[in-house]
């Protein structure tokens, strides 16, 4: 994706530059990953945000798969590698920003701690339901190349997964695991984070993003290897 300010990052965009990502077939993990971080900083922090880019990434795969014909397994299953890779960093950013808040003497209330918790717990979830909606509606050709590529993150486990458990332990521990994870599933979660988890946990993520942008940068100091 071109760089270009954040805020100015639209949906067509997001789906073109995936599409083509896949369609040229170089790079599919690596640049699909890169393609979504820049799309979330664009977006507010909040489920609304990231189910919008997820969408928007997964339909243009799925459009770049059409064009490629051949090997779409593959750049199915590469493409959401890219996107969950991004997915674990957002989520890793939401628990730093928890772990801020919650440290800093601030007045953060259990409430609102346990509301972002409930929507971060939802990470993984609209992640791959959001995926699976698209898988419905592309062409008879990637569909089914979708549905295995989805099948097969399901099954083995995605890494933003894996994040939010990370974090759901270590906050479970604080309140006593039983009453705390009886307390998220009966809380009703909104797609609304909180304005001040939504600042923080924006925050974390573009230094995240910037952090990783720049070391996936060669070194032109350094002399390549042959």
């Amino acid at each position: 994706m071109a760089e270009k300010p954040l805020d100015n990052v639209t949906e067509a965009e997001i789906r073109e530059a995936a599409s083509q990502t896949v369609s040229q077939g170089t790079d599919i993990r690596a640049r699909v990953h890169d393609i979504t971080l820049r799309a979330l900083q664009s977006r507010r922090f909040d489920r609304n945000g990231i189910r919008e880019v997820v969408r928007a990434v997964t339909e243009g795969t799925a459009l770049g798969a059409e064009r490629k014909h051949t090997g779409m397994r593959q750049a199915m299953s590469e493409a959401l590698q890219g996107l969950d890779q991004a997915l674990r960093t957002s989520a890793e950013a939401g628990g730093e920003a928890l772990r801020q808040l919650t440290s800093s003497g601030r007045s953060f209330s259990d409430t609102e701690l346990k509301q972002a918790l409930g929507n971060l717990k939802k990470l993984e979830k609209d992640f791959l339901d959001t995926v699976g909606q698209v898988a419905e509606a592309t062409g008879e050709n990637v569909r089914p190349e979708l549905r295995e590529a989805l099948r097969k993150a399901r099954s083995a486990g995605t890494a933003t997964g894996k994040q939010v458990a990370i974090t759901m332990g270590e906050f479970a521990q604080k309140f006593g695991a039983a009453s705390f994870e009886a307390t998220l599933t009966g809380l009703e979660t909104a797609a609304d984070f909180g304005q001040r988890f939504t600042l923080i946990a924006s925050g974390i993520l573009s230094g995240m993003a910037e952090a990783l942008r720049t070391e996936s940068k060669p070194d032109p100091a350094k002399p390549r290897e042959r």
